[in-house]
């Protein structure tokens, strides 16, 4: 990888955080891929509980509010992502369904069996895809499914150049199947997997960039790091483009297992 181009975990929080703000999605995905994903959970009634976890802003969250019975609660570390969820929540008069809180995906505020659904998209990188499967198992009910989009590997092998980026980004990533077989580990049955479009990554989440990197770098004219962090979106996007036929987004669907 180009020694010029950092990792975004070098880069501030908060800096990270004011640029996704003012994008509807913090990754790739689509109202269409939620309802897509939603079609494979039956358990779902009025007096169910489901949530969102790393939930952002909440742009899958409020498709989910307004195709899923029950109520859901989203949750994310960084609370300026809440107070624009719950802006949401009340433009959409969706108040009494939905909430969002302020919390962490590694200590849910949850009882134990007390979730329907666990939904996670985009986000589980955060904890990793297999610690998180296991600690969030015991939050569902016999039963319960958990749904996450991840990225993932296409192909056995892959050019140098993207492999290092994304070992070096998410050294998780890996193949479908072995994600599977991670699911089946962690006490679920896999229900469905496949991957999200092309237009995931390219209308719902680098198109709506171009200007929030123009707006970024005015807010922040003369701000050096500020410049280094769109270059490096920048430089991934250049790198899905010339190498998306080996990696993308997944979305994987499990049941819970009565036991391990």
């Amino acid at each position: 990888m180009n020694d010029e181009i950092k990792s975004i975990h070098e880069f501030d929080l908060e800096l990270i955080c004011q640029y996704y703000s003012t994008l509807e999605r913090q990754g790739p995905g689509s109202p269409e891929i939620t309802i897509k994903a939603l079609s494979f959970i039956d358990n779902l009634n009025d007096t169910s509980l489901i949530a969102d976890i790393g939930c952002g802003s909440g742009g899958q969250t409020m498709v989910l509010a307004q195709n899923a019975q029950g109520k859901i609660i989203g949750l994310d570390l960084f609370p300026v992502f809440i107070d624009q969820f719950n802006t949401n929540v009340e433009k959409l008069n969706l108040q009494g369904k939905v909430k969002g809180i302020t919390g962490s995906m590694d200590a849910l505020p949850f009882h134990e069996e007390e979730l329907d659904l666990i939904w996670s998209e985009g986000a589980i990188y955060n904890i990793g895809f297999e610690r998180g499967l296991k600690e969030w198992r015991k939050f569902l009910k016999a039963g319960g499914y958990i749904a996450v989009s991840e990225v993932s590997w296409f192909t056995e092998e892959r050019p140098s150049e993207i492999e290092e980026f994304w070992e070096d980004a998410y050294p998780e990533i890996d193949t479908i199947p072995n994600k599977v077989k991670q699911m089946q580990k962690a006490g679920y049955v896999p229900i469905a997997t496949f991957i999200l479009p092309e237009n995931c990554w390219t209308e719902h989440f680098y198109e709506p960039q171009v200007n929030a990197e123009k707006n970024f770098l005015e807010k922040n004219a003369g701000n050096k790091t500020a410049v280094e962090f769109i270059e490096n979106q920048r430089h991934e996007t250049e790198l899905y483009y010339k190498y998306k036929e080996y990696y993308g987004y997944v979305f994987y669907i499990g049941k819970k297992t009565k036991k391990l």
